[in-house]
């Protein structure tokens, strides 16, 4: 059971390496376009338990509430190719009282090149009733603790692609 801990480290930043599979390429060997969604969500899903100790699913039944999607903001920027090995990275970008914006991106294994984008925004619903409800607690303080917290009112994500690419050539 997920329980925040005040004196723990927790990282702002997930990062898997994963290969790019045949079955999910199009005929031009490119990673097809709904296949990208698969493997954001995946490598998440693989790296939260790892790196904050939480299982989606224990937080959910804990605290009767869960987050749900109800908009994706993606830039396709390189393709993948079919057999090449990539890096996804996801973080909490930015939150409120009752939604999250979770960034996920894909370069090429040297992470000097960004493949995609994706801005994925959430809102907090209660379990029974389906209704809008506001982080608290231990939520409040994980959200905190694991949030870039950059303010992105006024940014595109064609300017968060420039960025990123930037910061990708400065290392």
């Amino acid at each position: 059971m997920f329980e925040f801990n005040p004196d723990k480290h927790y990282p702002k930043e997930t990062e898997s390496r994963v290969v790019i599979r045949f079955q999910d390429c199009d005929p031009l060997r490119h990673l097809n376009n709904a296949k990208y969604f698969d493997y954001f969500f995946n490598a998440r899903e693989d790296q939260v338990p790892k790196l904050y100790g939480v299982e989606m699913f224990d937080m959910i039944q804990k605290y009767k509430a869960a987050w749900v999607v109800y908009n994706h903001n993606i830039s396709y920027v390189r393709p993948a190719m079919v057999g090449e090995w990539v890096r996804i990275m996801s973080r909490l970008l930015w939150y409120n009282n009752n939604t999250v914006v979770v960034e996920y991106y894909m370069t090429d294994d040297s992470k000097r090149e960004l493949k995609t984008l994706l801005w994925t925004t959430m809102r907090y619903v209660t379990i029974k009733e389906g209704k809008s409800t506001d982080h608290d607690g231990s939520i409040l303080e994980f959200l905190k603790a694991t949030s870039e917290d950059l303010d992105i009112s006024n940014m595109t994500i064609k300017e968060r692609v420039k960025s990123l690419k930037l910061k990708l050539l400065e290392n």
